[in-house]
């Protein structure tokens, strides 16, 4: 029972932390909105149902029934498509800038508002400063998840310790997770080497890290190699023979390469058996941002490559392949996730409460990604119009014609409902992914 209590506690933290972001995520585009002056009618969380809400001005704020978007409504999002027409009232939320027109007897439109109070009314470099603060808000929010992981608690490094010393050797190809009594002795075992014992030195050489180690013994196949190391207080020599084994080749991904014929591809390496054991360290200031960064280009990459991995997804949920760890998941999958963290028993809650604030950072990034993507109704959608526009007006200007007003990006709205619909269809796959081949972190 406690367990289920765990995950359900998991899962509501996801759910809270997602909340949280979105609504930030709009507060980066209500505060320079209001700032340069647009009529902002409504700053919502979620979508569906108003739950709550009250009314501060000319402004109303409250939360809907779900929790998974929001949006602010500015007026005069779209231009006049005719002369004398008033501009319409779109949103910045995903769904609400497509049923906009449909509402349009109902929306908050220009009517009666001063129309230099218009977003599209704006100077360019106004309405991307306006739609990038949603964006830049959840990357700032990841900054200060990875700066709370990294210099609060630590991450897991590999240390000069080791963590495992396996009995036996068997071929990279066994089937076999368990020792028999006709398997060799693996020369880590022989040697006498124990799980705690901490590398001092190699063939008289100091051993700093645990790749330093690796490399000694790599060089060391098929001879002996003095090692020294720290047991209980007190240095202790062995002397090992590392054996000249095999192992499977894996790629980029972590999937075992194979060749033509679907047979799984090995290398030579010395091998003693043993395996390192982690410890947590904080880092640095200075580590935040790169980790950051490569967050970003990890995100970036599963999005430049979103066909393909999208029909791995649907080989898996309806085949028999397996999900790729590093590919996309949907929110319900997230959920999984950080209920599998907070039910881990044997893991300190230090440790929980790290991976879900690395699991709420990491989501933030590719939030962050997702939404400059250059299509509507996505935030770099609009950015990609306000830019056309300012590139048109300037050649325009440079070639001395005359000014060709503002782009008509409600005209792009039935490519905005293509997006939706792709989109919709691709978290409808990736859901069914998460609950019937979902991906573990165990």
């Amino acid at each position: 029972m406690e367990n289920v209590l765990l995950y359900i506690l998991g899962i509501l933290v996801v759910v809270v932390g997602l909340a949280v972001s979105i609504g930030l995520h709009e507060i980066g585009h209500l505060l320079p909105a209001k700032l340069f002056g647009v009529r902002v009618s409504q700053y919502m969380i979620g979508f569906g149902p108003t739950i709550f809400s009250r009314k501060r001005g000319e402004t109303e704020y409250g939360v809907k029934a779900i929790p998974l978007g929001g949006y602010i409504a500015m007026a005069g999002m779209y231009p006049p498509g005719k002369a004398n027409d008033k501009g319409r009232t779109a949103t910045t939320g995903m769904f609400q800038a497509l049923v906009q027109d449909a509402r349009t007897a109902s929306a908050d439109t220009l009517v009666d508002v001063d129309e230099s109070r218009a977003f599209y009314k704006l100077p360019v470099l106004k309405r991307v400063v306006i739609m990038l603060g949603g964006p830049v808000m959840n990357l700032l929010i990841a900054v200060v998840m990875f700066a709370i992981l990294f210099m609060g608690f630590g991450v897991a490094q590999t240390s000069t310790t080791i963590g495992s010393v396996s009995e036996c050797v068997l071929a990279a190809t066994s089937e076999r997770q368990t020792c028999e009594s006709t398997d060799p002795e693996a020369p880590g075992f022989a040697a006498g080497l124990l799980p705690g014992d901490r590398f001092v030195a190699m063939d008289g050489n100091p051993v700093a890290s645990w790749a330093e180690a690796t490399d000694y013994i790599r060089a060391a196949a098929g001879k002996e190699l003095t090692i020294v190391v720290e047991r209980d207080g007190a240095e202790v020599t062995l002397v090992a023979e590392p054996l000249l084994t095999e192992r499977y080749v894996y790629d980029d991904r972590g999937q075992i390469v194979e060749d033509a014929d679907g047979v799984a591809q090995t290398e030579n390496y010395g091998f003693l058996g043993i395996g390192a054991a982690s410890e947590i360290v904080r880092q640095p200031a200075t580590a935040v941002l790169p980790a950051v960064g490569e967050n970003v280009v990890a995100v970036t990459h599963v999005i430049l490559n979103l066909p393909q991995r999208m029909i791995d997804v649907v080989n898996a949920a309806f085949g028999p392949d397996e999900r790729d760890p590093n590919g996309p998941i949907s929110v319900v999958g997230v959920g999984r996730i950080a209920g599998e963290i907070t039910s881990l028993e044997s893991t300190p809650v230090a440790s929980r409460v790290a991976s879900l604030v690395g699991l709420i950072g990491s989501l933030n990034v590719a939030l962050f990604v997702f939404n400059l993507v250059p299509l509507m109704p996505l935030d770099g959608g609009h950015v990609a119009g306000a830019l056309y526009e300012g590139i048109r007006r300037f050649f325009a200007k440079l070639f001395g014609r005359p000014d060709p007003g503002p782009v008509d990006t409600a005209k792009i709205i039935p490519l905005t409902l293509v997006v939706v619909v792709l989109l919709g269809a691709m978290s409808a796959i990736l859901i069914y992914a998460d609950i019937v081949k979902p991906i573990s972190i165990f």
